[in-house]
């Protein structure tokens, strides 16, 4: 049982990690080429567009693709009927929230590029959420490297498009209508390999793509709303400070604290690829066997926890080059807000989990209310602290939340999954750490790369000598290995 668990989360994660690797490689290059052209000011205008219209953006999914993830992966026959009526679903929510959007930037006062900038980025979010229903049944059928090839395809269409925008000299706007066209595309290719790839799985014809069937839309509404609460107040949670940083102190502000936040986000990638690959497994496995649910919960809590804590570290010390390297001087106030932003890495590499484990295990009330009290102390927070530190006051702001988050869900996983030794998991990584850190700090003149390299290599190396990994985490990373050999061949 625990081998067969073990490969098929090797499986998942080889895939997804290789196309979300290029995925992140080329937004990084993105984020720096627009960042550097737009400069801070528009940067800031183009960030406050995305996290505006991303909070929207919840009200149209409405929890509804994580509805369709957890109860596809425990029967596949659902399939259809969820993907013929979410479609329908979906039109009529993301017309009303096109409406709500608009007329709350109306009542906002914003200049009108920015009125135009996030309008235009609201057609892409609309794309976005068709994309949702497709990727959902994907990740149902643990078929995530079609995701991950959707990301990477979305990354490579908007770096392709800004080298033009910026070549061209084109403004803001053509920036903007990059995400329009790149979530246009995107949503056609996801349509194909459904049609392509899920012909058997998902016999649904253009004729009876979209389905009314009002009990099951009923039904799906009211089942999805415990997931649309808990996004909606975790994206406010986590996306209100730049909405209020940019009322309260303006786009310039605004960019220097996205800035950080843009290279802060590139580490998400990790637990997302783990999460991704283990969520239709906790689904499944919460109803049919509760060994395997502790035991993914185990591998995730000490896989996560020795990926988090260096990577917080080594930016924490190594900020001020990174921030240099990649911005250039206009975004030298983005190196402080780095170094406070980066820790919430180790704590959102495990509240990502947490999350999921409380979905898949039908607790998203619980999710629900820890992402409610984190929406609370974020907005206090930012009401205390912006006024008078400004950006430096948010990214204060944005770690304390996910302490509090990380607490909150840490408490209610033990009592209704499993309690762990977290000091068990974590001792080995944080010993590492120190080390790591000790020797960035001795060679911090030499080549940034050459000193990213050696303490990949000391830290692992440290983890190796303090026995943290076991047999079982040796056969995980050989199965790894394999498959990402066999993707790539």
């Amino acid at each position: 049982m625990k081998l067969n668990l073990i490969q098929r989360i090797a499986k998942n994660m080889a895939v997804l990690l290789t196309s979300r690797i290029v995925s992140r490689v080329l937004g990084f290059f993105y984020v720096m080429f627009t960042a550097r052209y737009l400069g801070a000011q528009g940067f800031g205008v183009l960030s406050f567009a995305l996290a505006f219209t991303g909070i929207f953006g919840i009200f149209a999914n409405f929890g509804i693709g994580s509805l369709i993830v957890r109860e596809v992966a425990r029967d596949k026959p659902l399939a259809k009927k969820y993907v013929a009526n979410s479609i329908g679903i979906k039109i009529i929510l993301g017309l009303a929230t096109f409406c709500l959007l608009g007329l709350t930037i109306y009542i906002m006062g914003y200049p009108q590029q920015t009125v135009i900038v996030v309008f235009i980025i609201a057609g892409s979010i609309m794309f976005s959420n068709f994309n949702n229903i497709f990727n959902s049944i994907f990740q149902a059928f643990e078929k995530m490297e079609y995701i991950s090839l959707g990301q990477a395809f979305n990354s490579l269409l908007l770096l392709v498009g800004a080298v033009f925008a910026i070549r061209a000299g084109l403004s803001i706007v053509a920036f903007a209508v990059l995400y329009l066209i790149a979530g246009l595309l995107v949503l056609i290719y996801s349509f194909i390999v459904l049609r392509w790839q899920f012909a058997d799985l998902v016999p649904i014809t253009l004729a009876d793509f979209v389905e009314v069937d009002w009990g099951f839309w009923k039904s799906t509404l009211k089942e999805s709303l415990p997931f649309f609460l808990s996004a909606f107040v975790a994206i406010i949670a986590f996306r209100i400070d730049i909405i209020m940083l940019s009322i309260m102190k303006g786009d310039v502000d605004v960019g220097w604290y996205s800035a950080a936040y843009k290279l802060m986000e590139v580490f998400i990638l990790i637990p997302a690829t783990f999460i991704g690959a283990i969520y239709p497994l906790l689904s499944k496995y919460y109803l049919s066997s509760q060994e395997s649910l502790k035991l993914a919960y185990q591998r995730a809590f000490k896989y996560l926890s020795i990926l988090g804590l260096p990577i917080a570290v080594g930016a924490t010390l190594l900020a001020g080059r990174i921030i240099l390297l990649i911005f250039q001087s206009t975004f030298t106030p983005s190196i402080i807000a780095l170094q406070i932003l980066i820790w919430t890495i180790p704590m959102i590499f495990l509240t990502y989990m947490y999350g999921t484990i409380l979905a898949s295990i039908n607790r998203q009330l619980l999710a629900f209310k820890i992402n409610f009290s984190c929406m609370l102390l974020n907005i206090i927070l930012n009401l205390i602290l912006i006024p008078k530190y400004t950006y430096i006051g948010a990214s204060a702001a944005t770690v304390a939340t996910t302490l509090l988050s990380l607490v909150l869900s840490f408490y209610f996983v033990s009592r209704f999954v499993c309690k762990i030794p977290a000091y068990e998991y974590i001792t080995s990584p944080v010993i590492a750490s120190v080390i790591m850190g000790v020797l960035v700090l001795f060679f911090l003149k030499m080549n940034l790369f050459l000193i990213i390299s050696g303490s990949v290599v000391v830290y692992f190396g440290a983890l190796f000598l303090l026995k943290t990994f076991t047999k079982e985490d040796y056969v995980l990373f050989r199965q790894i290995i394999n498959l990402k050999s066999n993707v790539i061949v």
